[in-house]
């Protein structure tokens, strides 16, 4: 008689940019996918050292600063380079807003200031492939964006969704990539540092911090359910 032998866990290498910013709400949907999380500090650590095909997962998460930005943060170029061979290598990668603009740069598609700064909870279009995907979750709530920077989007990838202000929200590589420019992983904590730490660019923007707070009263519970649907059965799909 035989027994199986225990699943080895999965492996999820997750380059964070600020600890302000970091995997919310997804962390707890990993941990019940079995993933085992290494957390790099880009800003320290040596990203090249990192073997792109090795982990099951790649999660690059969002930042403060510009994906263009390669003189001064030359670190993003190094993660650009990783992005390339990763999804050469069609090893799942997710990108969250700064991380899917990487994702778009590492394919070689510019990445660029846009017309209008995004900052809280706006509603996404699914477009009709978004429908058919995880995606559609986030249809039926708005979603945080903390973003005025967008992409052009790669050549190899389907549109998943779109918003009043940029035409470019989240996209697919195949079976195997995600990404997505708004902040569905936001927690209620993080929601309310990000307040507490942004008043000058809120004041630059005339945006009304007790105004978001009401937003995140109405909306937040609902985006944390759609995040946790869309991220488990994106997971569930991922190619074995």
């Amino acid at each position: 008689m035989t027994t199986d032998s225990p699943r080895e866990p999965r492996t999820a290498v997750v380059l964070q940019h600020d600890p302000t910013i970091h995997l919310g709400n997804i962390g707890p949907v990993l941990a019940e996918h079995g993933y085992d999380v290494r957390v790099v500090d880009v800003t320290v650590e040596d990203v090249a050292a990192i073997d792109p095909a090795e982990a099951d997962l790649v999660v690059v998460l969002g930042g403060e600063m510009g994906a263009y930005q390669t003189d001064e943060f030359p670190f993003l170029t190094t993660e650009q380079q990783l992005i390339r061979d990763r999804i050469a290598a069609e090893r799942p990668t997710l990108g969250v807003c700064l991380g899917a603009q990487l994702m778009a740069g590492a394919l070689g598609e510019r990445v660029y200031k846009g017309d209008s700064m995004q900052i809280g909870f706006r509603r996404i279009e699914p477009t009709a492939a978004g429908a058919a995907s995880p995606i559609r979750h986030f249809g039926d709530t708005p979603v945080v964006q903390w973003h005025g920077d967008t992409f052009e989007l790669p050549e190899s990838a389907t549109l998943l969704a779109s918003s009043s202000d940029y035409s470019n929200e989240a996209f697919a590589i195949g079976d195997f990539a995600l990404a997505v420019q708004f902040h569905p992983e936001v927690t209620g904590e993080m929601h309310e540092q990000w307040i507490s730490d942004g008043y000058n660019e809120l004041d630059e923007h005339d945006l009304n911090p007790d105004a978001l707070r009401a937003d995140a009263e109405r909306y937040a519970a609902a985006m944390q359910e759609a995040s946790h649907r869309a991220f488990s059965e994106w997971l569930s799909q991922l190619p074995a």
